[in-house]
């Protein structure tokens, strides 16, 4: 495991800025220590002449006054690293998770569903927050210790080379006892990240299905369940915490018994009158400063392993090539101009289960195109490859301006609501600030007569499968208008309406082509399929018919 993971240093500059700090800050705090060691050698000398000469020398209350200050400066160098790193980690975990929300936003639903959708919250919560040891604690001391420990050891050799020497050679036993710890903990850290990740699948999987194992009444198992997990994972913990204390009883024994090597040398000189009493009360209270960051490091790495282990699963999803290739470019030699149709050249979209095309079809703004065929064969996945979040062979070009993303210029509906606590308006503009004015035109427009500051809860709770199906209806409305995207994808907008507010949906989707949308609709209903301007039939195999209603509106 390395002692800092150079990935983080490059995707994060809050984390090399961390470093720099630490080391800045580490080294003040080292010159305050050398000058707080040569103020107590000189008052302890100037104090022992003062005994023997009967009267306090002049030298001896500047040189107090300067011990003091070494002690300030110490304190408030050591106080700017904690705060410096404090700050360091809150800013390197918000900048991760920034990061791989948004390169899971560009690799798509399709390279997220390939992975535990609880393992990658846990890690972008709980494990990130691990990072706060990591930062406040470990890096510091890293950067203490590679900037004091020679320091401190050049000061120590001019005082006297003989400690310097022992001090030399007894301060390799101290990273043997932290690598063979290392080793010992590195299996029992992952055992400990993978026992969170099982414990925040069991919740998520629990809460998710709760309804159901209601209905079913096995909720109270499931009790049982989180029990069994909670306590493995206790289990763990204590485990970790024991190690880390044994460990940290080691690394304190072998600083121990390395500093009294360096205290008999020094007492036995010190009393044949070979070393002088302030060399020897110079050395003494810097050995134990030369041997304690390096002991500090390696307590304060196993502490912080959890921070470790987090950040190195967060790195290997960044680092992780995989992505989809739908994000496709217009055709070679296509000018970069704005494009007005909905293009797809060759589009064959393959899934495990379901291969659809190849399709060619040309669509001019003002169009509906309705996507029909039996459950499973492949609409959903069409209008994903469109949308640009999975996989396909062919070129898509959709309408709108060259210089805007895809997201940008589409405006899509899923076939489930995905409704979120907070008011309807909330969940109509769903997270921009609502206009009250275009919120109850489009929920107008969607046949939902309700208030826009009624509450819902979280999944739709509180409104019935019908309303909030009206809700995700009236939420692309609201944004194809507000953002006039040239292109409107809707998948089964009407399956859990009744025929009367089928209809109002259907004059919505009509209306919006009126605009100038090309608006591609999957649906199975009859009333919406006789709407469609073309109709795409998909069947099973991958087969795919064209028919053309009417002309398309310009």
């Amino acid at each position: 495991m390395k002692p800092l993971d150079p990935r983080l240093l490059r995707l994060s500059r809050a984390a090399r800025w961390s470093v720099v700090a630490s080391a800045g800050t580490g080294l003040v705090r080292t010159l305050a220590t050398i000058g707080v060691a040569w103020g107590i050698a000189a008052a302890v000398t100037l104090g022992v002449d003062a005994v023997r000469d009967g009267r306090l020398p002049e030298t001896f209350v500047p040189t107090l006054a300067l011990l003091a200050g070494a002690f300030v400066v110490r304190a408030v160098a050591a106080w700017a690293t904690d705060d410096l790193a404090a700050r360091a980690g809150a800013t390197v975990k918000s900048e991760l998770r920034a990061t791989v929300l948004s390169r899971a936003a560009e690799r798509g639903p399709s390279w997220l569903a390939a992975r535990s959708s609880a393992g990658f919250a846990t890690a972008l919560g709980p494990g990130l927050d691990a990072l706060d040891a990591y930062f406040g604690r470990y890096v510091p001391q890293l950067a203490l210790t590679a900037v004091a420990t020679p320091v401190l050891l050049v000061a120590i050799g001019l005082g006297d080379l003989t400690s310097a020497v022992v001090i030399v050679l007894a301060m390799p036993v101290i990273p043997v006892f932290m690598v063979l710890i290392g080793l010992a903990t590195q299996a029992l850290q992952r055992r400990q990240a993978d026992a969170l990740t099982r414990l925040g699948g069991a919740f998520t999987e629990a809460v998710e299905g709760l309804a159901t194992l209601k209905v079913f009444g096995r909720a109270r198992r499931q009790v049982d369940r989180i029990g069994t997990v909670t306590d493995e994972y206790r289990r763990g913990t204590i485990g970790v915490l024991r190690l880390s204390f044994v460990s940290g009883f080691a690394l304190e024994l072998a600083a121990s018994l390395s500093v009294a090597l360096v205290a008999v040398s020094i007492g036995v000189r010190l009393v044949d009158g070979s070393l002088g009493l302030g060399a020897a009360m110079f050395v003494l209270v810097l050995a134990p400063e030369a041997f304690a960051p390096l002991r500090q490091v390696g307590a304060d790495f196993h502490a912080a392993q959890d921070g470790v282990e987090a950040s190195g699963a967060v790195l290997d999803v960044l680092d992780d090539r995989g992505r989809d290739t739908s994000t496709s470019a217009p055709a070679p030699g296509a000018p970069a101009a704005a494009a007005t149709d909905l293009v797809l050249e060759g589009v064959v979209v393959r899934r495990p289960d379901v291969v659809v095309g190849p399709l060619d079809l040309r669509v001019a703004p003002g169009t509906v195109v309705a996507l029909a065929g039996p459950s499973g064969s492949g609409k959903s996945s069409l209008i994903a490859a469109i949308r640009g979040v999975l996989a396909h062979d062919g070129t898509v070009t959709v309408p709108g301006p060259a210089d805007a993303t895809r997201a940008d210029r589409t405006t899509w509906g899923d076939q489930r609501p995905r409704l979120v606590r907070g008011t309807v308006a909330e969940n109509v503009a769903l997270h921009t600030r609502p206009d009250d004015h275009d919120v109850r035109r489009a929920l107008g427009e969607a046949g939902l007569g309700v208030e826009p500051s009624l509450p819902v809860g979280p999944g739709g709770a509180g409104l019935s499968g019908g309303q909030a199906q009206r809700v995700a209806v009236a939420r692309a409305l609201y944004r194809a208008r507000r953002a006039r995207t040239p292109l409107v994808l809707l998948d089964e907008p009407t399956s859990a309406l009744d025929a009367d507010a089928e209809q109002i949906v259907v004059d919505a989707v009509r209306s919006l082509a009126a605009d100038g949308a090309v608006v591609v609709v999957a649906s199975h209903r009859p009333a919406v399929l006789a709407a469609a301007d073309v109709r795409v039939d998909l069947r099973p195999g991958g087969a795919v018919t064209l028919t053309h209603r009417q002309e398309a509106r310009s």
